[in-house]
C-alpha cells in the first residue's frame, strides 16, 4: 500500500518518544518536562507526529477539567496535524476533561485547529515569565498568541 493510500492511525507513544519527535521536528520549541498523556499519529509503522497533552500552564485555567495541548509536531505529512488535534481532543473527553486549549501565533494559520472543530477564545500578550522574585531565562517565542479551545459547548 503506497503512502498516500494509508490512514493516519493512533497509536500510544510514551513521552520519551515524543519528546524526541519534537527534538527532531518542531520549528520553535524544545521537548516538555511532563505530559497527561502523548498519541501519536503513524502511517504504517512510521511515525509521522505526535501531540502531547497536559495540564494548562496559566494558573487561570487549570481548573481540574482543562488540560491543555503543549506540543504538537509533525513531518508535514498532510492532515496529520488536524488528526492529532481531533484524537488528542476524543481522548480527553473519554478521561472525563471538559475543555482542551492550546495556543498559537498568530503567523500560524490555524487551518488545522479549525479543521478539527477548535475556536479562537482569546490574545494573549505573550509576555516574558521572568519576574524579579522568580527569574527565567526565556527559551521560548515571545509576543502575541491565540488561545485557541474545544469544550463540550463547542460540539453542541
Amino acid at each position: 500500500m503506497s503512502r498516500l493510500t494509508q490512514k493516519l492511525a493512533s497509536v500510544p507513544i510514551s513521552l520519551i518518544e515524543a519528546n524526541d519527535f519534537v527534538r527532531e521536528y518542531h520549528r520553535h520549541h524544545k521537548p516538555v518536562v511532563g505530559h497527561k498523556f502523548s498519541i501519536g499519529a503513524a502511517l504504517g509503522d512510521k511515525i509521522v507526529g505526535v501531540v502531547i497533552v497536559g495540564r494548562p500552564v496559566s494558573r487561570h485555567r487549570d481548573d481540574s477539567v482543562t488540560l491543555e495541548v503543549s506540543r504538537l509536531c509533525t513531518d508535514g505529512t498532510s492532515n496529520a496535524c488536524s488528526f492529532l488535534y481531533g484524537t488528542a481532543w476524543r481522548a480527553a473527553r473519554a478521561l472525563g476533561y471538559q475543555r482542551l486549549g492550546t495556543y498559537t501565533m498568530p503567523s500560524e494559520g490555524g487551518g488545522s485547529l479549525r479543521a478539527a472543530g477548535w475556536k479562537v477564545v482569546s490574545k494573549t500578550s505573550g509576555r516574558s515569565w521572568h519576574s524579579q522574585s522568580r527569574p527565567r531565562v526565556d527559551t521560548h517565542p515571545l509576543g502575541q498568541k491565540l488561545l485557541w479551545e474545544i469544550n463540550d459547548r463547542v460540539l453542541q
